[in-house]
């Protein structure tokens, strides 16, 4: 591909060739706006000196250091998070954000502790993912002591002393995949829950929407005991095959938490899978193409963008005004896929 020129990057601002010089150069003053106008242009198209120009655009704006730690460094959501949390680093427009990201290398609440503990030490404001476990809320307390304010993303942990939770308001995700089962399964019957571990305060809300909305509107559908799959392919796909060897009058699945791709997989393997309803979260391409094949009824997938812009602003506030009075959270809407979605 033809790398853009400085022609091709005044022709997408909308500005002309000299302007765009100017702010490559420097010689000139540009205003603000202009200037923003160009880096957001280069930034779309990919054009070579895009880097150059942020620094020109932005060196007068303020330095803040945030700090994010996710999980499963190798599975797909996860790394699509990371790019979008650094997209949303480098389009903010109020201050030189510099981000420090981090993988836990297991799902235990130890480990996330420490590394809250150990990252907060480098950073003015911090978001993790992971369990509701007093070590994790030992160490938020920890942080928030010292003035370091703590994001809770997509699973929600230590309430009222985090910062904030940032995510799907999961309570409604649960809720809308028990009426969409209620609508998708070919017959009333009993209806399997995997949730990720019992300390996921996320998958707890989505499964006490699903249960509660069909007990509500659903009564005929019996929902079983949810069964925990630590969030593996392996574990998740055996416990699968066993339901549906022992329960024939299965009609559907909720996997409320990680674990989808075993799903998928005993799905595709069991006799009956097709005529299983199946939700899952997370638009991946393990999950996109159970979709084409029907072998799932829906995704219900968190809008990265989004959340990772509302995330940054909400974090650079924090370090500008310090930390709130009042926890809260912020709720992105989540995205709905079914096979005509694709």
């Amino acid at each position: 591909m033809k790398r853009p020129t400085i022609a091709d990057l005044a022709r997408h601002a909308g500005v002309g060739v000299a302007t765009v010089d100017r702010v490559l150069t420097g010689r000139r003053r540009v205003r603000e706006e202009t200037a923003r106008k160009v880096w957001a242009a280069a930034e779309e198209i990919g054009f070579h000196g895009a880097n150059a120009i942020r620094s020109r655009v932005f060196a007068d704006r303020p330095a803040m250091r945030l700090g994010v730690i996710l999980q499963k460094e190798r599975h797909a959501f996860y790394a699509d998070f990371a790019r979008e949390l650094e997209a949303a680093a480098r389009r903010f427009p109020d201050a030189n954000l510099r981000l420090s990201l981090e993988f836990t290398a297991t799902s235990e609440p130890g480990e996330l502790a420490e590394r809250l503990l150990r990252l907060g030490g480098r950073v003015q404001a911090i978001a993790a993912t992971g369990a509701d476990h007093h070590d994790v809320t030992a160490a938020v307390a920890a942080l928030r002591a010292r003035g370091v304010p703590t994001f809770a993303l997509l699973s929600d942990f230590a309430q009222g002393l985090r910062e904030a939770y940032v995510g799907l308001n999961n309570m409604k995700v649960g809720r809308t995949a028990a009426w969409l089962m209620s609508k998708a399964a070919v017959r009333p019957g009993k209806v399997a829950v995997f949730i990720g571990g019992h300390r996921y305060h996320g998958h707890a809300l989505r499964e006490a929407g699903f249960r509660a909305c069909l007990r509500e509107y659903a009564p005929e559908f019996e929902v079983l005991d949810a069964i925990v799959t630590l969030e593996t392919r392996q574990l998740t796909r055996e416990a699968l095959l066993g339901l549906l060897s022992r329960h024939e009058d299965l009609v559907g699945v909720y996997c409320a938490g990680g674990g989808m791709e075993g799903v998928i997989a005993a799905l595709r393997e069991a006799e009956r899978g097709a005529d299983i309803a199946c939700l899952v979260n997370e638009l991946t391409p393990d999950s996109r193409q159970a979709l084409m094949e029907r072998r799932i009824t829906g995704i219900f997938q968190t809008p990265l963008p989004a959340l990772c812009a509302e995330l940054v602003s909400a974090m650079a506030r924090s370090v500008g005004q310090g930390p709130s009075d009042t926890p809260g959270q912020r709720f992105v809407d989540a995205a709905l896929w079914i096979p005509e979605s694709l």
